[in-house]
């Protein structure tokens, strides 16, 4: 499995690594406009990691088109690579999404999902995830997942 440790912003120079979009959607909880993301409407099989730590967070088996404009997965790989926040920005009630280990801005949570997959809608920005084809998963570390599809 791939190692990876919790990393904190001040020890990253992430203006450098990230695109701006990148940089503010994942370190200022920005949103990117719809349909902009080369992921939305992706059905390559792969692998979804935090863009900032590499973290394991989302598998193409459990993205679904929601027709929302931003990508959309019915669950997390694991329960514990995320953590819930109440935000209440622009006079809503929503669930913010944000990864463990890099505490990245990832997107939000609605109950409004597709029921055959369990009812939820990560409604996850595109811009804080790197995709990992199948086929690569074992060469970039995360030959563990493989066994997940």
């Amino acid at each position: 499995m791939k190692k990876l440790q919790r990393l904190k912003k001040e020890d990253l120079d992430l203006k450098k690594k990230l695109s701006k979009i990148e940089y503010d959607v994942t370190q200022n909880a920005a949103t990117e406009a719809p349909f902009s993301s080369e992921y939305y409407n992706s059905d390559k099989k792969g692998l979804y990691v935090d863009i900032v730590s590499g973290e394991p967070l989302f598998l193409s088996t459990d993205k679904f088109d929601s027709g929302c404009g931003w990508p959309s997965f019915s669950k997390p790989i694991d329960k514990e690579a995320v953590k819930y926040n109440t935000d209440n920005s622009y006079n809503m009630e929503r669930t913010e999404v944000k990864s463990e280990i890099a505490d990245s801005h990832l997107g939000h949570l609605f109950d409004d999902g597709q029921e055959e997959l369990g009812g939820l809608r990560y409604c996850i920005n595109g811009a804080s995830l790197r995709f990992i084809p199948f086929e690569n998963l074992k060469e970039e570390g995360y030959e563990d997942y493989i066994k997940l599809f």
